[in-house]
């Protein structure tokens, strides 16, 4: 497998697990607007957590495949 073909199929994969993160913190969100009126919910302020690290999840994914996309550029 050529080196060209190696980065694309990164690039799928990386693909896959920005779409499934999004969604994740979609849902999160969602969740949230519906129970945010809870007041001091221990499920809450994990899930505002989950949401932080789903999003820097999301941000650090964006990255990679970025720096990926400019790898295959050069090639």
């Amino acid at each position: 497998m050529s080196k060209a073909e190696r980065l694309k199929e990164e690039i799928g994969w990386l693909k896959v697990v920005f779409g499934i993160l999004v969604a994740i913190d979609v849902s999160r969100i969602a969740w949230l607007a519906q129970n945010v009126s809870r007041p001091a919910s221990l499920l809450v302020s994990v899930c505002i957590f989950a949401v932080a690290c789903v999003t820097l999840g999301i941000i650090w994914v964006n990255r990679t495949a970025y720096r990926k996309i400019d790898e295959l550029e050069e090639l």
